[in-house]
């Protein structure tokens, strides 16, 4: 494991070690981390920047604390784990992999993101997320646990609002604010529990050393787009 201080040795320090696993330590800022990563495992303390593991094409990168604005923006592989909270547009784009964030998320959370045949991207949000989660979403997964107070809304306003793919589970049986009516609102059964969320949620609560059971544990929701929405014939199938 080999450690490296961003403060005395800048982010090229970082982006030479590309590929190997290591520590880096002292972040108060520093924006791109990770950013463009094919491989190897950076471990990240303090609090990073705006847009760490922008454009991550392979590899993890673990943060201890929070992390700001544009997190994996535009993300094609990977994991970007979180043990805090994550700023506005997290995973905005992102075209594959894993995104887990342990705590809340902020405004416009997975905007845009994608899929393509066996290439879907993951995001799932331990907490609560802002207003217009999933805003276009285009295809991919995207979970949120609301783990903590089980009677609060775990969104904000227009979830899914302009969404035509991909399908959003909440983990709650009350409706999103404003939901558009364009959009489908379904309860979950305990089959596609089972054979979706399940896994994906283990695999988020083995990253976090948290009881998978107590994260699946209740009923959850599906936000999907109606099968009648205008545009879909312009986009590819998911």
């Amino acid at each position: 494991m080999q450690f490296i201080d961003i403060r005395t040795d800048g982010l090229d320090a970082v982006k030479k070690r590309t590929g190997e696993e290591i520590t880096v330590t002292g972040c108060m800022g520093e924006r791109y981390i990770g950013c463009g990563m094919k491989g190897g495992v950076l471990h990240v303390e303090g609090t990073p920047g705006n847009a760490i593991a922008a454009y991550l094409d392979g590899g993890s990168i673990y943060v201890d604390g929070n992390v700001q604005d544009a997190a994996a923006d535009t993300m094609n592989a990977g994991l970007l784990a979180v043990k805090g909270s994550a700023g506005d547009a997290l995973a905005y784009g992102m075209r594959g992999g894993r995104v887990y964030i342990r705590g809340d998320a902020g405004y416009r959370a997975g905007v845009h993101m994608k899929a393509y045949e066996d290439n879907k991207s993951v995001l799932v949000i331990g907490g609560r997320t802002g207003s217009f989660l999933g805003e276009y979403l285009a295809g991919g997964v995207i979970i949120v646990l609301g783990l903590g107070d089980e009677n609060a809304d775990i969104t904000g306003y227009f979830c899914g609002s302009g969404m035509y793919a991909g399908t959003i589970y909440l983990r709650t049986q009350k409706t999103p604010l404003n939901l558009s009516e364009k959009l489908i609102r379904r309860t979950v059964t305990e089959e596609e529990k089972a054979q979706v969320l399940a896994p994906i949620v283990a695999d988020f609560a083995s990253v976090f050393s948290l009881p998978a059971e107590c994260c699946l544990h209740g009923g959850f929701i599906a936000i999907e787009a109606d099968a009648s929405k205008p545009y879909n014939q312009l986009y590819a199938a998911v």
